[in-house]
């Protein structure tokens, strides 16, 4: 196995298990599910919206107006101001999440494409193999006819030889 086939995958059973198969009737594997299907089981999309539950709360709500101890007020700001860098860090990081997506997609969307023209280049090279056997059929008769003249050639000679021969065996005689 040559190392393109080790690198991309390939051999005569993937050929066979992956589609390789007749489609001259016209008929195809393509599987609606397959092709609709999520690209994992957690992708968000109309059939699978996310989880719309509260967000987590660092601090509970407070229900009503109420005074605070220095205590309590110097932990609310010191917690304030770690979800404030944290919330500047996860802005960072979601907007890196963002960029990882869309650049997954953008790879997802270039390997279809790719795969298309593989598609399409198949077409291509069938609607060539049938050319060529189309073209093959159009010879079978002059074929034919050439194997034909040749066999009756072959029976001329055949006769001819023997009518030496017994000319031959005549003279002898």
């Amino acid at each position: 196995m040559g190392l393109m086939q080790k690198l991309l995958g390939g051999g005569s059973q993937a050929a066979t298990q992956s589609g390789g198969g007749l489609v001259h009737d016209g008929s195809h594997a393509i599987d609606k599910s397959k092709v609709m299907a999520a690209t994992s089981a957690d992708a968000i999309s109309p059939l699978n919206p996310g989880k719309f539950a509260a967000a987590d709360r660092s601090v509970p709500i407070i229900e009503k107006p109420r005074y605070f101890t220095q205590e309590e007020a110097d932990a609310m700001k010191e917690l304030a101001k770690q979800k404030t860098d944290g919330a500047k860090q996860s802005k960072r990081g979601y907007e890196a999440a963002v960029k990882i997506e869309e650049a997954d997609a953008k790879v997802h969307k270039y390997h279809r494409g790719y795969e298309g023209a593989v598609a399409d280049g198949e077409l291509k090279k069938k609607r060539a193999d049938v050319r060529l056997g189309k073209h093959l059929h159009n010879q079978r008769p002059a074929y034919a006819r050439l194997g034909m003249s040749l066999d009756q050639a072959a029976s001329n000679a055949e006769t001819r030889i023997g009518e030496i021969k017994a000319k031959l065996q005549g003279a002898k005689e």
